[in-house]
Formats: C-alpha cells, sequence, structure tokens
C-alpha cells in the first residue's frame, strides 16, 4: 500500500476521526496512470467534469469507467478494539447505517467500518459506539 507524497497524487483524500474521539483514519485513492501512453497520470481538467483527462497525451476517459478501477487505501485505528491495521476497498460507496460510506472490515475484530460523508454520523454508528 503505497501512501501519497503530495495531494496531487491523489482523486480522493482525507484524515479524520471515525466518531468524536474514538478511532482515526487516512484514506486516499491514488490517480491512475493513462492506459494510452502510460506517462501522465489522469485527472480531471475541472472539478466538475464527466471525464478523466491524461495531462501528456489527452487521452480521455469516462469518469464512470475510470472511477470503476480506483482502490480506497486506508490505514486506521479502529473505534472497537483500537488496534492500528490497513485494509483497501473500491472506490464506490455502499450504504452502512443508512448513510453512504466507503465500507471496509477491520483486520482484528472484523467490525465493519465506514467513511463517511462529510463526517455525517449516522445514529446507529453513535450508538454502536457508546456515544449517543
Amino acid at each position: 500500500m503505497k501512501e501519497p507524497e503530495s495531494m496531487d497524487e491523489c482523486v480522493y483524500f482525507t484524515r479524520r476521526a471515525f466518531a468524536p474521539d474514538k478511532g482515526k483514519m487516512m484514506a486516499w485513492a491514488l490517480r491512475k496512470e493513462c492506459p494510452k501512453c502510460k506517462k501522465g497520470l489522469m485527472k480531471k481538467p475541472k472539478k466538475t467534469a464527466n471525464e478523466y483527462v491524461c495531462p501528456q497525451c489527452k487521452y480521455e476517459e469516462p469518469k464512470a469507467e475510470h472511477e470503476e478501477n480506483l482502490v480506497v487505501s486506508v490505514k486506521y485505528t479502529c473505534p472497537f478494539c483500537n488496534k492500528d491495521g490497513k485494509a483497501e476497498t473500491p472506490f464506490k460507496r455502499k450504504t452502512l447505517y443508512g448513510k453512504p460510506a466507503y465500507v471496509f472490515l477491520c483486520s482484528s475484530c472484523n467490525e465493519k467500518l465506514g467513511i463517511y460523508k462529510r463526517m455525517a454520523f449516522p445514529k446507529k454508528w453513535l450508538e454502536k459506539l457508546g456515544l449517543s
């Protein structure tokens, strides 16, 4: 699992706690290299663009097709067992406790953990952690 050296290498990056004062994580999805020229890293020309473009050869790939192959890498401290671990999950949000999240399992206790959008902690998640 390669950690990014700068934000320019990432499509997605976050560093946060799983819940207030419970566990922490650092998650990232590295940019893919161009499938055509193998030199440049694919990126969006604008944040709202529907395609990824290679800056070297100008090859374009639709956003949905490109994001299917991305992987979110996570370095974390589990909020349940307090052990450190690493995990990888597809760059696709699934529903966990009624909210969209990148979902992965703790390597020690096999508890389902999620990276929620904008720190939107579901009530059931907070109850499970004993923070309600």
